[in-house]
């Protein structure tokens, strides 16, 4: 199995994905607070942490990347000794893709005209208002003619006039 991705835990700690992120927070701190339940090597799972206590400090900090990390490590290691743990991390981790999902994939565009005033790109914005006036539109441009200035005679024709020359 793979690691349990560092940036899905902090995100998930801190609040990231609305009611589906909490529901998988909820459902990862559940499995974690199972007891340990043994598989290879049942006889030293004293040093096997369950991961409830970096899943406790994650929680604390979930911005900390160190904590995540911790967190992540603990998840290995334990469903590397404890078979079902293993399993229901698997099913976990399958569930909690639906939040990975679009996780790096930002597509915005602005074309077909001039636009004026403020504008966002990026991906799950919330609670955000603007207090500005609305920006002005530029001024429209002047069209002016310039006229070239009346060409001064040097003594040469413009044109050699047909047949001669």
């Amino acid at each position: 199995m793979d690691p349990v991705s560092v940036g899905l835990l902090a995100a998930l700690a801190g609040g990231a994905g609305g009611e589906i992120g909490r529901q998988a927070w909820v459902g990862l701190s559940t499995l974690v607070r199972h007891p340990l339940r043994g598989g290879q090597d049942a006889d030293d799972d004293s040093a096997v942490s369950s991961g409830e206590a970096e899943l406790t400090e994650l929680e604390r900090v979930p911005a900390d990347p160190v904590r995540a990390q911790a967190l992540s490590t603990a998840l290995a290691l334990r469903a590397a000794r404890d078979a079902d743990f293993r399993l229901g991390l698997e099913r976990w981790h399958e569930q909690a893709a639906l939040l990975r999902s679009g996780e790096s994939k930002v597509g915005n565009t602005i074309s077909g005209g001039v636009f004026h005033g403020t504008t966002l790109m990026g991906r799950d914005f919330s609670g955000i208002s603007f207090t500005t006036a609305p920006a002005s539109p530029p001024p429209s441009p002047t069209t002016t003619t310039t006229t070239p200035p009346p060409r001064k005679d040097r003594g040469m024709p413009d044109a050699v006039p047909q047949g001669e020359g």
